[in-house]
């Protein structure tokens, strides 16, 4: 069976997402590759081994058209876990972090979405993410 390795998300600043991804949300930085003109950047969450975040640039067309429409239909990117929600919506708020929508709760979980200053809408979601009871 299959893992998953790496998963992206699209930013229009590597610099400032970067700086986002791992001084307001936690983040840490696991590879960065200069490519001889491009970069290769990657973020982890607690698991140092775990999946790796891309830190995609949207340069392409389809990625700033994809990205755009996402936005404004209110669809996050990309989903990531926390431990306390309401925690975690104070800490960023404090941090000056745009809080998009929420939080909202449906059934065991609950979510807010915030905005990662590179073009995207992030969820953060607290429960048990496979809809299963605790």
């Amino acid at each position: 069976m299959p893992r998953i390795y790496i998963t992206s998300v699209f930013v229009d600043d590597l610099a400032k997402a970067l700086d986002f991804y791992t001084n307001t949300l936690g983040f840490t930085a696991k590879v960065d590759l200069d490519l001889g003109g491009a970069r290769w950047l990657t973020v982890v969450g607690d698991d140092p081994d775990g999946t790796q975040l891309l830190l995609e640039p949207d340069q392409h067309p389809a990625a700033a058209a994809y990205k755009k429409a996402l936005v404004a239909d209110g669809i996050p990117a990309t989903s990531f876990q926390v431990e306390d929600v309401e925690k975690t919506r104070t800490e960023l708020e404090a941090k000056g972090v745009s809080i998009v929508s929420g939080p909202v709760s449906f059934g065991p979980n609950t979510f807010i979405v915030i905005d990662d200053t590179c073009g995207n809408l992030i969820q953060l979601i607290q429960g048990p993410v496979d809809g299963a009871a605790q």
